[in-house]
């Protein structure tokens, strides 16, 4: 897939990669990608993904996901 941005100047400042970054936990933020194929969008470890994610302080487990974790439990538990 290509992207093609505009030539603007407000764009100059900002390295390739960053904007990749950005796109990256844009994309993992709305859900559109896992954690590890927005790494691989953004070019950098899942490590790295998961610093840039704690940054921009975008949620990498939830009150929904901590919920699904402890009815699996539960049901694990009455086996």
């Amino acid at each position: 897939m290509t992207i093609t941005l505009p030539d603007l100047p407000a764009l100059d400042h900002i390295a390739e990669g960053d904007i990749r970054l950005d796109l990256a936990c844009g994309a993992y933020a709305a859900g559109h990608l896992s954690r590890q194929s927005a790494a691989d969008v953004a070019g950098v470890s899942r490590y790295d993904f998961d610093l840039a994610l704690h940054g921009r302080r975008i949620p990498t487990f939830t009150e929904e996901m901590l919920a699904q974790d402890l009815e699996t439990l539960r049901v694990l538990g009455s086996k």
